[in-house]
This record gives structure tokens, C-alpha cells and sequence, in this order.
């Protein structure tokens, strides 16, 4: 009598958490990062601002996570990859007002708690926190039985940065005539895939699709760094679900628009892909990044400077368009 009346019974397993736990203790240590004040387990993660040299820090935050990807990722065993995704969607949205990331903090649910899928999911957030020089600095894992089905996971990413305040990108000095300077993408980054998991079904499964389509969202930390040393950015813009059309007005002020030439840039496989399955070009304009991640507004005369200080990190970056009077995205051909 009442041996079903404890926490595992009710699908909660505290063993596989503590599991978890210990595995990724030294993932967790690998993203360390100055400014991080080690709690020894603490129920909270602490970073000092002070340390870090900024004379005015604005604090700059974001969160995402990686959409209806991360089930063709469980489905291709690429979990690594979607928590590579997951920090890359949050970073590189603070990326796009001049922050700096610091930090970032993880938060997965499960319906039962599979430690390897988990752990594999984690230590791939810790790599894109690797790659972003952000700190892991705590997380939250949670076992949903009863409300989530046992095979059920979704994962959400939580970023810190700081900016120094007179170094902000608010796009307020953009002007007609300046250049725009597209930044390769990855592949699709984790935007769309709604759509792609339809065109996967249909054409026979994950087989039948690109070796690209899953590949992880880049990480454009060291890329925007490298382009500020070598230019005035003027605006960024981190091209996510609604393309090129839907997020570069997003940085614009009033008054003006971004005239894009299609023909500027090669598109990745899985975009070609897409189209030979039916996608009308429209559609891919309208959802997907195209093969362009990044968007940077710059001078005329920092144009040169910009691509060349992106082609020396060996990163495919194109003149893609200029700005103009007016307002949106209006394509050239």
C-alpha cells in the first residue's frame, strides 16, 4: 500500500536528473568566462559587470529557441547541433543592437527524462556558448509525465549581454544611399522548418533531403566583432523567420527602405532544394533567410573595408543592396 504514491511512480525519475547533473559538470566549466563568480552549486548564476571594463553597460537580453527543427534534429540523432541552434538564435538577436554576449542560461522539458538525450542536447548548448564566448551559467531541466507524451522535448535559450551605451546599434543614422553587406548563413538557421518538415514528408524523408538541412544556425559573435574593428555598422539585422523582407525594416528609421539584388550571392543546397520540391520563390523569399544570415548597413565608403574584413575570417559575405527613400524590402529582380 502506497508503494505508487512516491515520485517515481508518478514518472519522475530524481536519479536520471542527478544523472544529468554530474555529466555535464565539466560542459558547464568549459564556457567559463572573466566576470563569473563561481557558487559552488548555488541556486542562481553570478557574473560581475564590473570586471569587465565597460565605463556606461546596458544590459541587452533575448530568448528563443530552435521551433519544430529540433524534431527532424531527434529524428537525424543531431542533438548536439540544435543546442548549437538554440544559443546561436538568442546571441546573435542581442548581436544585432552591439551587445556583447556574457551569458546564457538553458531550460529543457521532457515528458519522461532520457539522461543521454538530454545530456547530448546540453553539451551542444555549451558548445554554442563556446563559440559565442558566453558563459552557461545555469539551466532547468523539467519532467512533464502526464502532461508532456514520455517522447516529448522542447528546449528554450535565455542570453545576457552588455553593451557599452555610446557603442548601442540602433539604426538611427542609416540614410539613403548606404550599402548593404549580407553575411553568409549556414543553411536554413532554425526558421521555417514547419514548412520543411512538410517538404521532408513529401519527399520521402530525411534521406531524400540535402546534407545542409539540419546544419546548426552560425554563430556570428566573431564575425560582427571583426566587421565593427574595420567599419561603422550603422544597423544588423539577424534574418530569422519572415526572410530577408520581414526582419532587415525591423532596423531601419522611418523613411527608409533596402533595395536587395537576389543574383548577389549563391544560395545554399538545401534553399535549391526546396525550390525543385515545389517552394515557389515567393514563398522562399517570404520565409527563409536564402543563405543570408547577417544583414549589416554600412557607408559607402566602408563597404570595401567591411568585406574584406569578413573574407580574411574565410566567412562568404557579398554587396547585397542598398538603402533608399522609402520603406520595407523591395527585391531588384
Amino acid at each position: 500500500m502506497g508503494d505508487d504514491l512516491t515520485y517515481a511512480a508518478a514518472g519522475v525519475s530524481l536519479d536520471a536528473a542527478d544523472a544529468v547533473v554530474e555529466r555535464l559538470k565539466g560542459a558547464v566549466r568549459s564556457t567559463a568566462r572573466p566576470g563569473v563568480i563561481d557558487t559552488h552549486g548555488g541556486f542562481a548564476g553570478l557574473l560581475a559587470l564590473g570586471g569587465l571594463g565597460y565605463e556606461d553597460p546596458v544590459l541587452v537580453a533575448g530568448t528563443d529557441g530552435v521551433g519544430t527543427k529540433l524534431e527532424l534534429h531527434r529524428e537525424a540523432g543531431s542533438l548536439h547541433a540544435a543546442g548549437i541552434d538554440c544559443v546561436a538564435m538568442c546571441v546573435n538577436d542581442i548581436l544585432c543592437v552591439g551587445a556583447e554576449p556574457v551569458l546564457f542560461l538553458d531550460y529543457v522539458s521532457v515528458g519522461q527524462l532520457d539522461p543521454e538525450v538530454v545530456a547530448t542536447l546540453v553539451e551542444g548548448i555549451a558548445d554554442g556558448c563556446r563559440q559565442a564566448g558566453a558563459a552557461l551559467l545555469g539551466g532547468e531541466t523539467a519532467e512533464h509525465p502526464g502532461v508532456m507524451a514520455p517522447d516529448s522535448l522542447d528546449v528554450a535559450g535565455f542570453a545576457l549581454g552588455v553593451c557599452e551605451r555610446s557603442r548601442l546599434i540602433d539604426g538611427a543614422s542609416v540614410a539613403p544611399g548606404d550599402r548593404v553587406v549580407g553575411i553568409a548563413s549556414s543553411g536554413l538557421h532554425s526558421n521555417g522548418f514547419s514548412l520543411v518538415r512538410r517538404v521532408v514528408e513529401r519527399a520521402g524523408g530525411l534521406a531524400a533531403a540535402p546534407a545542409d538541412l539540419l546544419a546548426p544556425t552560425r554563430i556570428y559573435v566573431d564575425d560582427v566583432r571583426a566587421l565593427r574593428a574595420a567599419a561603422e555598422v550603422k544597423a544588423l539585422a539577424h534574418i530569422t523567420g519572415g526572410g530577408i523582407g520581414g526582419n532587415a525594416p525591423r532596423v531601419l528609421p522611418d523613411g527608409c527602405g533596402m533595395v536587395i539584388d537576389p543574383d548577389a550571392w549563391p544560395r545554399p543546397a538545401v534553399v535549391a532544394w526546396l525550390a525543385d520540391q515545389g517552394v515557389a520563390e515567393d514563398e522562399l523569399r517570404r520565409v527563409f533567410n536564402l543563405g543570408i544570415g547577417m544583414i549589416a548597413v554600412v557607408a559607402p565608403a566602408d563597404e570595401a573595408a567591411a568585406l574584406a574584413a569578413l573574407a580574411e575570417r574565410g566567412v562568404g559575405a557579398w554587396a547585397i543592396g542598398t538603402i533608399e527613400a522609402g520603406a520595407g524590402v523591395r527585391y531588384a529582380g
